[in-house]
């Protein structure tokens, strides 16, 4: 015969009623519990992406601990000093994509060069490191390495960029983009991206200039010494000379001097960070070439309030 279940009875006066608000009570609490770690995961899930939204310059780029001056804009995304590759050898690297909205100008007419940093899901970035006082550096050559310009572009709110921009001759031009994002997490990472840019007209390229140590800019002689080594990490001591002798360096974007490095062929970019303070009043670097052949080296430095550039042809064996 089966068990029979007895119902339990309720005391007189007392009300069944206390146990539904009782359940209700937990189903609202449950739900709320619920709410609370579907919303933690979903945040866990999206660390580590860059922010899309409003734009956000984040504070001064860092580098890792014992990290010294330094090669920026190698092409896996990183600045450790050791690049297997230089940067801007492509529009896309490190889940990040250059996209020019403005590619075509007139020879010596005054233009605007406009452009994105777009990541993998195709959104505009707007999240970038300041690095030396700037959170986007430009720089822009014609691929026979002459008309050298280092620019400052500024971002509107969509995360597009914009600089004023005036390309001298015709030909085809080489614009390279030398910024580093900062995700969600905090996490830094140093791209530099290249894209053509195209001027109509009759383009005669120069040869390049032979291998030297000395120059002179605006009345300034400026030499190197150093000997650089495929592969290796050698340093380059610059001194600028004016005619009453030694010139007095001032800081430009944060350091003594800026110095760029392209390689002759594809172009390959190589940015290198000097000590931060003079050594014997001079400017000293440390560079990593990746390869041999020929490098033309792009050295800014201030005295008084004008920035100048010194050029030279570098042969790496």
């Amino acid at each position: 015969m089966p068990d029979q279940v007895s119902a339990v009875p309720v005391p007189d006066g007392v009300s069944a009623a206390p146990d539904r608000a009782t359940l209700r009570l937990a189903l609202v609490v449950g739900g709320l519990v619920l709410a609370v770690l579907l919303g933690f995961g979903l945040g866990r899930l999206n660390e580590g992406g860059t922010t899309t939204g409003a734009p956000s310059l984040a504070a001064e780029h860092t580098d890792p601990p014992g990290v010294g001056p330094h090669n920026h804009g190698t092409a896996t995304g990183t600045d450790q000093g050791t690049p297997t590759e230089p940067g801007g050898l492509a529009v896309s690297s490190a889940g990040l994509t250059l996209v020019p909205l403005s590619t075509d100008f007139t020879a010596g007419r005054p233009g605007q060069l406009r452009f994105q940093v777009r990541d993998v899901q195709r959104r505009p970035v707007t999240r970038f490191a300041v690095v030396h006082d700037k959170p986007m550096h430009l720089i822009v050559v014609r691929r026979d390495l002459t008309g050298y310009q280092h620019l400052h572009p500024t971002m509107a709110a969509d995360g597009t960029w914009s600089v004023p921009l005036t390309l001298a001759q015709p030909g085809a031009w080489r614009a390279y983009a030398d910024f580093t994002v900062v995700a969600d997490n905090g996490a830094q990472t140093a791209v530099t991206l290249g894209t053509d840019l195209v001027v109509p007209g009759d383009y005669r390229p120069r040869p390049l200039p032979g291998p030297a140590t000395s120059t002179t800019v605006d009345g300034f002689t400026v030499g190197y010494q150093g000997t650089p080594q495929a592969g290796t990490t050698v340093p380059l001591t610059f001194r600028v000379d004016g005619a009453a002798g030694a010139a007095r360096l001032e800081r430009y974007l944060g350091a003594y001097g800026h110095l760029v490095a392209l390689r002759e062929g594809d172009l390959g970019y190589l940015h290198v960070h000097p000590e931060p303070e003079l050594v014997d009043g001079q400017v000293r670097f440390w560079l990593t070439t990746p390869g041999p052949g020929r490098y033309r080296l792009y050295l800014d430095f201030q005295v008084g309030p004008t920035v100048h550039t010194a050029e030279f042809t570098l042969t790496v064996p």
